[in-house]
């Protein structure tokens, strides 16, 4: 099993980027409050100037200070929620996990995968392929309801003989009243670790690389 890895630079980017824009802000309110001193110091007492757009002036810069504010806030609690949510995945390191994905993993004889039905179909097939993609096996599975399908396979082949383990895909067809319904294959895979990256978590799937928690439609 892989040692659990969450590595982020969300936080440091999200603080680089607030404290930049408020830079920006607090030098504008300094360069604002200059520029109106001038201005009072050296105005017409003929022609003085007009109270109303000066007070305006100041509500729109507190404004915009204000939400710069509220901008920072958010972006240091979006980074606290997302470092989160990321030491609470790491508690899938290990778990199996459904993932969209055609490829299955034969072990011992034994392979595990899953189909996601956009609706209830009248028949699903389920056909392992090798890595030539011809058809080593097909298993009509019959109804099903609509949502995930759990599904299996012992290896064995239609030519009587028992395949070896290894990386294998497959493909699903469903039918419902003669219509294709949409069926998502689905791989199981056990979680290696877990990152947080470009403000997503991401967990490592060994044989496919890095996926988003978002994809995982079941935990087993």
């Amino acid at each position: 099993m892989a040692v659990n890895s969450i590595s982020s630079n969300t936080g440091v980017t999200a603080q680089t980027s607030a404290s930049s824009a408020t830079g920006s802000v607090d030098d504008a309110q300094s360069n604002f409050m200059k520029l109106l001193v001038a201005q009072m110091q050296n105005q017409d007492p003929m022609n003085p100037m007009d109270n109303a757009q000066m007070t305006s002036q100041m509500a729109q810069l507190n404004m915009v200070s204000g939400i710069n504010q509220l901008n920072s806030t958010l972006s240091s609690a979006l980074s606290g929620f997302q470092a989160t949510q990321a030491m609470q995945a790491s508690s899938l390191i290990g778990r199996e996990v459904l993932v969209p994905s055609s490829t299955l993993q034969l072990s011992e004889g034994q392979a595990k995968m899953g189909a996601d039905l956009a609706q209830s179909a009248d028949s699903l097939k389920l056909t392992v392929l090798d890595g030539a993609g011809q058809a080593l096996h097909s298993i009509d599975l019959g109804p099903q309801s609509a949502g995930l399908v759990q599904l299996d396979w012992d290896g064995a082949t239609d030519a009587g003989a028992a395949a070896a383990d290894g990386r294998y895909s497959f493909k699903l067809e469903a039918l419902r009243n003669g219509q294709s319904v949409t069926a998502t294959a689905l791989s199981a895979v056990q979680v290696g670790g877990v990152s947080l990256n470009n403000n997503s978590v991401r967990l490592s799937l060994p044989g496919m690389g890095d996926v988003a928690l978002a994809d995982v439609r079941q935990v087993r």
